[in-house]
């Protein structure tokens, strides 16, 4: 699968890093640059959501919303592509981003992960 992953904190770097392993094409994006072996970096967050799944690990609601709703990215996102948000975030706000993914008829799944990030290197997080 063409995967995007935006987030690439200590939780994100070892998640896609599974990805690639199972043997996946990831583009990632991150804030603060950086890099993971095997997964192609891009200068946007918008190029990490044109794929068919874009996986997102930002640490708060406020940063979601200016990381990829604010720049009205959902709007120019890859059709049909699918949403996974595994950062714990505010029922309210996962709410909304449910809706705002199905007004852009994109899919939205809201899959927090439990586990520190030695566990999402060995790709044993609970979901």
């Amino acid at each position: 699968m063409k995967i995007g992953f935006i987030g690439l904190g200590a939780m994100g770097c070892g998640m896609a890093a599974n990805l690639t392993k199972a043997g996946h094409a990831v583009r990632a994006w991150n804030r603060s640059g950086g890099a993971v072996e095997g997964v192609t970096m891009v200068a946007t967050p918008a190029e990490a959501l044109q794929g068919e799944l874009v996986f997102s690990m930002l640490s708060q609601d406020e940063v979601i919303e200016a990381v990829i709703v604010e720049p009205g990215l959902l709007e120019s996102a890859a059709p049909g592509l699918v949403h996974v948000n595994c950062a714990t975030i505010s029922v309210d706000y996962a709410r909304r981003l449910a809706a705002l993914h199905a007004e852009a008829g994109l899919g939205y799944v809201a899959a927090p992960v439990l586990g520190r990030p030695d566990v999402a290197a060995a790709g044993k997080l609970n979901v």
